[in-house]
């Protein structure tokens, strides 16, 4: 059992090393079968990462605007990740945006300037995201604010994880940093781990506020499905760069619906 405790635990803190900066222990073991196997707790790190969210934001509040209390709880996380899925959906833009065919649209991605797509759709997410969160202050306790984030950020991490598993990796995989994460899929228990780091902060959004919780995540189902499908017909499957637009579309579509759904 100790020993079991010990590689979950191992495989959590490689989840760490790889989606975000968060410092782990310096003896953590790290491998290319680690890796993989770690993607199960990808939901459990958008909790992690929606709890600093939420707690920057509950902290501010007292002392500050609800202006500037969501944009640092925004700029929390931005850090706590390394701008990880930001960087891929500005990526995503300027590849999809200014390439015609698969290799064009897949060398653009690769290129580490960001180009006017690229600006743009960095700036047009950050600022509706920045904008909804407002609203969403305005309209709810600092409570609901919180377990908003929690389920956002852990519900778009599984839906972008959820595309590898239906889809194909279609960048030089043997080049590419996101190759052992592409390399096989998780198995039965594995998702069931990954569900239930998901489930639990939605069930209890959905009993809180029903038919907000189920249409929101409803949303941001589709807007991942659809955004896979586009990827799918335009360069024939996924890369990292667009996981990280399936997060961040997502993500902003679960806080779209579920303040239209609360006014």
């Amino acid at each position: 059992m100790t020993s079991r405790l010990q590689y979950e635990w191992t495989l959590f803190t490689s989840a760490l090393m790889f989606y975000t900066r968060i410092p782990v222990p310096s003896n953590s073991q790290h491998s290319a079968q680690i890796l993989n196997q770690s993607r199960k707790y990808f939901p459990a790190v958008g909790c992690l990462i929606g709890a600093i969210g939420a707690i920057t934001y509950a902290f501010s509040m007292p002392l500050f605007s609800p202006l500037l209390s969501v944009a640092l709880s925004m700029l929390a996380t931005i850090i706590a990740t390394g701008a990880f899925h930001e960087d891929g959906l500005a990526d995503s833009c300027d590849g999809l945006g200014g390439g015609w065919h698969t290799d064009q649209v897949l060398t653009i991605m690769k290129d580490s300037r960001i180009g006017t797509y690229g600006t743009i759709g960095l700036i047009a997410a950050l600022g509706i995201k920045y904008l909804a969160l407002l609203e969403l202050a305005s309209h709810a306790q600092i409570a609901l604010v919180a377990l908003v984030l929690i389920t956002a950020h852990s519900l778009s991490r599984q839906l972008a994880s959820s595309t590898i598993e239906r889809c194909t990796y279609v960048q030089d995989i043997d080049q590419s940093k996101v190759k052992p994460v592409t390399d096989r899929h998780l198995s039965s228990a594995a998702i069931n781990v990954s569900l239930i780091s998901t489930g639990i902060p939605l069930l209890i959004l959905t009993i809180i506020e029903p038919f907000a919780a189920i249409t929101a995540a409803l949303s941001a189902g589709i807007a991942s499905l659809w955004f896979t499908r586009y990827c799918n017909q335009r360069i024939g499957g996924y890369t990292g760069d667009t996981l990280g637009a399936t997060q961040q579309l997502s993500e902003l579509s679960f806080y779209l619906v579920f303040i239209a759904c609360l006014s």
